[in-house]
């Protein structure tokens, strides 16, 4: 049992991390210093980015084509570092877990994926670059941040005692529950894949789309492949299928704000049910921290339209998305387990 304190420590730290990373991977994405260093997993041949004279002048005797940007470069090695640290921690607490198997309630398979899905980040990471940032694998990418983040958290509820609440969740609370963490996971998706094709900005004007409210549809914008095998894997998309991509992330972004507003209002209603005091202020506190984040996300996503994709905001606008997932899997954990818990 003397292992429990640090494998909780680990995990908390993970979270953080992983958090981190998924940020620092918005910046470096945003900032447009995804190909800062033109080789992987050095930067220029070197294990950092060049900044001294003689570190770029031999940079550009190995890469004469790839002009040195020491900012960019530096944004790149931070966010490969802080990538590299996360796998180191995330590889120990897999060993810990399966060492200490039977004293700890994680199931081994969340570690164990965690541990692939660390040797998936780096060849994601490595193809990000000899690919030249092709959309698909762009998306992937920030995608596995995204997992990575979930699983560790889950790792963590896992760890946390269960609640006892004295009331019984109602099976339209469950549904609602996992078809509103369904909807901000294609919505992440549809979020990366709007991303990785540089479409945040195809659309300058709100609530309609180029002074329309439904532009042409193009069946291209969601063709994954469609970049595979080019030099210049973003010339693939024009503007009518990144127009398509903005409107269907803007569409998506309409049905998530009904199904979680629908959540948070039906929480709501149920704490007003229940007996239990205990269960009536966890229901209420879920509730409105629920209406705060989605009002939140809106206000930013709302705010990089019209303010021209801002970094600060857009990678905020990443930050909260992360908040609404990871609230949203405390929700249906939490729910489940009361329901296991009353049989």
């Amino acid at each position: 049992m003397r292992a429990m304190p640090w494998i909780q420590r680990l995990v908390i730290a993970s979270i953080g991390l992983a958090l981190c990373v998924i940020l620092l991977g918005a910046y470096t994405r945003l900032s447009d210093a995804g190909l800062g260093c033109p080789d992987w997993p050095g930067c220029y041949g070197q294990l950092k980015a060049p900044s001294t004279t003689e570190e770029i002048y031999a940079a550009h005797q190995l890469y004469p084509g790839a002009p040195v940007d020491t900012a960019k470069a530096r944004t790149e090695m931070t966010h490969r570092y802080a990538a590299e640290t996360l796998g180191t921690f995330i590889m120990i607490f897999a060993l810990l877990a399966y060492w200490k198997r039977r004293e700890i309630s994680i199931p081994l398979w969340l570690p164990g994926l965690l541990a692939v899905l660390v040797l998936a980040q780096g060849l994601l990471g490595m193809w990000t670059v000899t690919m030249r940032l092709l959309p698909l694998v762009v998306m992937s990418h920030l995608l596995g941040g995204f997992c990575t983040l979930a699983l560790l958290w889950l790792s963590w509820l896992y760890l946390q005692k269960k609640p006892t609440f004295s009331f019984s969740p109602q099976r339209f609370l469950l549904m609602l529950g996992n078809l509103s963490l369904l909807m901000i996971v294609l919505q992440i998706i549809l979020g990366g894949w709007t991303s990785a094709n540089y479409a945040a900005l195809i659309c300058p004007d709100f609530p309609t789309c180029q002074g329309q409210w439904l532009p042409h549809f193009s069946a291209r914008a969601f063709n994954f492949l469609g970049g595979l095998g080019l030099e210049e894997p973003l010339s693939y998309m024009d503007s009518a299928e990144k127009t398509t991509i903005h409107v269907m992330h803007r569409l998506g972004a309409l049905l998530t704000t009904i199904l979680i507003a629908t959540l948070s209002f039906s929480l709501w209603r149920e704490a007003k049910k229940v007996s239990s005091l205990e269960a009536k202020h966890w229901l209420k506190n879920f509730s409105f921290l629920l209406a705060f984040v989605l009002v939140a996300q809106l206000c930013l996503g709302i705010s990089n339209i019209l303010f021209h994709l801002p970094l600060s905001i857009a990678v905020a606008h990443n930050g909260v998305a992360v908040l609404l997932l990871l609230i949203l899997i405390a929700l249906n954990f939490t729910l489940r387990a009361i329901r296991v818990s009353r049989g």
